[in-house]
C-alpha cells in the first residue's frame, strides 16, 4: 500500500503515536411490469400446514449417502420432464438452459460448500415471465430455487436437489429515479455496483455497500436483508426499501411497489419478503430510498492494543464525529496475517492486535476535517489508538477499505472455512472469538474475528486444512449456545439458508417460528419456493 496523504496536523499526531505505541506495549462490505394476475388478498386460503413435519434432519455422515451434507430428505416434488422443458423453451426461447456445463456454476455456491443437482436454469426477463414460470411449477408441483448473484454464505441461493433454478440476472433494468426525493425503482437483477455507479452520476448513492457488490443483485440483497458496511449510517433494508413487486408461488403478482416514504394503510406486506430468502415469493422489482452522495469522504485506518481500547474508541467516535460517521469496522491481527500471507496486502500501519476502519461522509470538507482532527487528537492523546493513517483520495480510500472487504477472500485461501455471522451486545463481540480459540485449541488452523462494531455484528471464521467433521462437532452447537446465552442472534445479516435453518430456535421462540410456518403455508401451500431453507425441518 503506498503512503497515504494526510493533513499535516494528522501526520504529526501519528508520528507522536509511534512513540506512544512503544510505551503502551510495555504496559500491556426497466422492466415490462405485468398488470395481469394482481393479487386479490381475500382469495388467499389459510391451510396452516406444517410443511416441514415430514422432513428428517440429516446429521453428519449418518443416514442415506444420497443426501447432500446437512440436508433433509428430498420432499415429494415432481421431477422435470421433457414436456416441462418444452414448455419453458416456448415461453423463454434461448433462455432455458439445460447444458450441464452451463448449469453447473448455478448449482454451486460461492464458497463451493453446497452443490445442487438441478438440470435446468431459467432466465426470465420480465415479471410476466416469472409469473408464468411459477404458475406452471405450482400446478406441476415442481420445486423452484430463486437465484440472484449467488453470493450467499449459508447455502440459500443454490438447489439442494434438482430444484429448477430461476435466475433474475436478466432482469436488470432501472425503471425510474427521482432526483428530488432520491427514490430509485429497478428490477431485481440489477447488480449493486451498477446501481451505485448509476446513482453516483446523479449525485446519489445506494444506502448499502457490500464486499460482494460487483456480483450481488438488489433482489437478493433484499431477500436476505443484507446489512453491509453502511448500516450504521443508513439503517437496514427494512427501513430504506419503500416498495416491492413480488411473484407468489402460484404466479400471482403482488404489487406493493410504492415510492411513498409514508403509507400507513393496513399491514406493511413488503416487510414479509425482506429477509425471507426467497421462501415466500420471488422479488422482481424494488423501490429504495437513496441518500445524496457525500461531498467529503475520509477513511481512517487505526491500530489498537486491546479490544477494550477499540470499544472506547467507538464510543469516542460516536460522540465526536456524530452525524458524519458512516462506518466503524474492525479486524483482528489474524485477519491481517491472512491478508498478508494469501493476498500479499501490506499492512498500511505498524502491527497491532486490532485494527479499525472508520469512514466519515459529509457535505463540507473543512467541517469534516476539523471534526476528524479533533477526534484523532483525543484518541491518540488518551492512548486509545497507537498508530494509523488517513485517506481522502478515492484510490487510497479503496486501498484502505480492501483491508476489511477482502478478508473473506483471504479466508478462502486458508483452507476449509466454517463461517458464523453473529449479532451480540457490542461489548461481547470479541469475547466469543477469544473463548472459541480456547475451546478449540490446536484443532483449528485459524480462528479470526472481524465485522461491524457499529451494529454489534461479528463475523467469526474458523479454518482447517480440509473439511473436518470432528472440528465442526466441536464448534457447533458451542457457538450457538454461547450466542444464545448472551441473547444474541445466530444470523445477523447472512440469513439461515440451508446451513443454519435448524438452529433458528437458539434465536427465536417456538411460537414465533410456528407463526413463520403458518405464513409460509399461507403464501406457498405446496412449499415449492426454495425448499429446505430458512425454516427448520421440524416445527415445534
Amino acid at each position: 500500500l503506498p503512503s497515504l496523504t494526510m493533513h499535516p496536523v494528522m501526520m504529526g499526531l501519528f508520528q507522536r503515536a509511534l512513540r506512544l505505541r512503544t510505551s503502551l506495549r510495555h504496559l500491556c462490505l426497466c422492466s415490462t411490469v405485468s398488470t395481469k394476475a394482481r393479487l386479490p388478498l381475500a382469495a388467499l386460503k389459510s391451510p396452516f400446514l406444517n410443511f416441514g413435519s415430514c422432513r428428517e434432519q440429516h446429521v453428519g455422515a449418518v443416514g442415506s449417502k444420497s443426501l447432500p451434507d446437512g440436508a433433509p430428505k428430498r420432499l415429494p416434488f415432481s421431477r422435470v420432464t421433457k414436456e416441462d422443458v418444452d414448455f419453458f423453451k416456448k415461453i423463454l426461447p434461448g433462455r432455458t438452459i439445460t447444458d450441464p456445463d452451463l448449469v453447473e456454476s448455478s448449482n454451486v455456491d460461492w464458497l463451493k460448500s453446497v452443490r445442487g443437482s438441478s438440470e435446468i436454469l431459467l432466465r426470465p426477463q420480465t415479471t410476466e415471465e416469472v409469473s408464468q414460470i411459477l404458475r406452471y411449477c405450482n400446478n406441476r408441483n415442481l420445486a423452484v430455487n430463486p437465484q440472484g448473484g449467488n453470493t450467499g454464505l449459508v447455502g440459500g441461493s443454490v438447489p439442494v436437489y434438482d430444484e429448477i433454478i430461476l435466475s433474475t440476472s436478466l432482469m436488470k433494468n432501472i425503471n425510474s429515479f427521482d432526483d428530488i426525493s432520491g427514490i430509485l425503482t429497478c428490477e431485481a437483477g440489477c447488480v449493486l455496483e451498477n446501481l451505485s455507479l448509476y446513482l453516483e452520476d446523479r449525485g446519489y448513492m445506494m444506502p448499502l455497500d457490500l464486499g460482494a457488490k460487483g456480483s450481488c443483485q438488489i433482489g437478493g440483497n433484499v431477500a436476505t436483508n443484507a446489512g453491509g458496511l453502511r448500516l450504521l449510517r443508513y439503517g437496514s433494508l427494512h427501513g430504506t426499501v419503500l416498495g416491492l413487486e413480488v411473484v407468489l408461488a402460484d404466479g400471482q403478482v403482488l404489487d406493493c411497489l410504492s415510492t411513498l416514504r409514508k403509507d400507513n394503510t393496513g399491514y406493511d406486506l413488503k416487510q414479509l419478503f425482506i429477509g425471507s430468502e426467497g421462501t415466500l415469493g420471488v422479488i422482481t422489482a424494488v423501490s429504495i430510498l437513496c441518500p445524496p452522495k457525500p461531498k467529503s469522504v475520509n477513511v481512517v485506518f487505526l491500530g489498537c492494543e486491546t479490544f477494550e481500547c477499540l470499544l472506547k474508541t467507538f464510543q469516542l467516535c460516536k460522540g465526536m464525529l456524530g452525524e458524519i460517521l458512516s462506518a466503524f469496522e474492525f479486524l483482528d491481527s489474524e485477519c491481517m496475517r491472512l491478508l498478508n500471507t494469501h493476498l500479499k496486502l501490506a499492512n498500511p500501519i505498524s502491527d497491532c492486535p486490532f485494527y479499525i476502519v472508520i469512514e466519515t461522509s459529509g457535505s463540507d470538507p473543512n467541517h469534516d476535517s476539523e471534526k476528524l482532527h479533533s477526534f484523532l487528537e483525543e484518541a491518540m492523546t488518551t492512548l486509545l489508538v497507537t498508530d494509523g493513517t488517513v485517506a481522502t483520495e478515492e484510490a487510497k480510500i479503496k486501498a484502505l477499505w480492501s483491508m476489511r472487504e477482502r478478508v473473506t477472500e483471504a479466508l478462502t485461501h486458508d483452507g476449509f472455512t466454517y463461517k458464523y455471522d453473529i449479532s451480540l451486545p457490542v461489548e461481547r463481540i470479541y469475547q466469543l472469538v477469544t473463548e472459541m480459540r480456547q475451546h478449540l485449541g490446536d484443532r483449528a488452523k485459524s480462528v479470526v474475528g472481524y465485522g461491524h462494531v457499529g451494529d454489534g455484528n461479528l463475523h467469526l471464521n474458523i479454518t482447517s486444512p480440509a473439511k473436518d467433521p470432528s472440528l465442526l462437532a466441536a464448534i457447533e452447537p458451542f457457538v450457538y449456545e454461547w450466542t444464545a446465552k448472551f441473547q444474541g442472534s445466530i444470523s445477523a445479516e447472512h440469513g439461515l439458508g440451508l446451513k443454519k435453518r435448524n438452529y433458528i430456535y437458539y434465536s427465536k421462540q417456538s411460537q414465533a417460528v410456528a407463526l413463520m410456518g403458518h405464513i409460509k403455508a399461507l403464501l406457498d401451500p405446496k412449499g415449492i419456493l426454495n425448499p429446505y431453507k430458512t425454516l427448520p425441518d421440524k416445527l415445534r
